[in-house]
């Protein structure tokens, strides 16, 4: 009988918390799980060893004494002496229920009888199963920056982990008598309906209330809208990331937004009122006289809205200066005739820096 390292089969260290257990566990169900891999021998293989070494790990007292028992495998311990000193139970010669002979023999299945013990089969002071939350979600959702600063609504279709309604999330269909505080397990039985992982999924569609103000990478937690459990208060949460479209205008920095202006030669120099646009509609902006290529004129507070203690953006306009094309032949002389009287002045060299390298 080879010993099987759960730990291993769920990639977690041996010290491992029991919510890190679950965690590894969901992970790998949802990869391996049938639903996911139509017809994969290799993964319905994986699914049932995983759901297996998660039926000891995700239970305490099955964890405490797969620690201790688990050791003396690793030691050699011959099989007699494991049966003699925790009063195991000989097996048939087959498994049934889909576990190895290793689950079948460390919590004492007797083929012939069809039970599942517990060293002894009744379980003095064994609890029910008790309700956990079920798992949480994760989902992203992409806005456009209109909607980023005005909120909108939008449907979100989604794909969750919801709790099996036919064996209460345990991965087990149990037949047991309760006598008091005990309880006797007649037989135990990987559940048809979730395949032994606890979980179905489920695909649903939400109404999703995006608040004015985010920006991209935010996340939202929306509460008890992850995988469904039995109970509403049990439900898990739904994180979702929501990602802001690139703009074809505007380029997000943090809640800033810069735009590329054009300007005319003669708007820069002479000063003008613009109509320009924003992410929402537009407005008018000033050139201040003599701009030159790469000012920023900044509209603030008018960029993405604040949230909480973080304030709002500006709407930053970084201007480029554009020389006229297409000139008549007037234009052409009035343009030298301004710049004869220019260069009277004597005016620096514009490239009097450069040419001193």
């Amino acid at each position: 009988m080879e010993f099987r390292d759960y730990y291993n089969v769920l990639a977690v260290k041996r010290e491992a918390s029991a919510a890190e257990i679950k965690a590894a566990y969901r992970k790998l169900a949802r990869k391996y799980h049938p639903d996911v891999n139509p017809g994969n021998k290799e993964a319905e293989r994986k699914f049932k060893e995983i759901n297996e070494a998660y039926q000891v790990l995700g239970d305490l007292e099955k964890r405490k004494k797969y620690d201790r028992l688990g050791a003396d495998f690793e030691r050699g311990a011959s099989e007699d002496e494991l049966r003699r000193r925790y009063a195991w139970r000989q097996g048939a010669e087959q498994t049934t229920g889909g576990f190895s002979d290793f689950f079948e023999s460390f919590f004492g299945f007797e083929p012939r009888s069809g039970r599942f013990g517990f060293g002894p089969f009744e379980a003095p002071g064994a609890r029910p199963h008790r309700a956990e939350r079920a798992a949480d979600a994760q989902a992203e959702l992409e806005v456009t920056l209109k909607e980023a600063i005005e909120g909108t609504q939008r449907r979100l279709d989604l794909t969750a982990q919801d709790e099996c309604a036919a064996c209460g999330g345990s991965g087990l269909v149990m037949e047991e008598e309760r006598h008091g505080h005990s309880r006797v397990i007649h037989s135990a039985r990987p559940c048809a309906v979730c395949g032994g992982s606890g979980v179905v999924l489920s695909r649903r569609a939400l109404e999703v209330t995006i608040p004015p103000g985010v920006t991209d990478g935010m996340r939202m937690r929306l509460k008890g809208q992850g995988g469904r459990a039995p109970k509403p208060e049990l439900n898990g949460d739904l994180y979702l990331t929501l990602r802001v479209r690139p703009d074809k205008i505007f380029t997000v920095y943090g809640r800033n937004l810069r735009c590329q202006l054009p300007v005319w030669d003669y708007e820069a120099v002479l000063g003008a009122e613009i109509t320009v646009p924003t992410p929402i509609g537009r407005l008018s902006l000033k050139i201040p006289p003599e701009s030159q290529t790469g000012k920023v004129l900044r509209i603030k507070g008018r960029g993405i809205p604040g949230r909480g203690k973080e304030p709002a953006g500006d709407l930053q306009y970084e201007l480029k200066v554009l020389a006229p094309t297409r000139l008549s032949e007037t234009e052409r002389a009035l343009m030298r005739q301004l710049a004869e009287h220019h260069r009277a002045r004597h005016p620096d060299d514009p490239r009097g820096a450069l040419l001193e390298g």
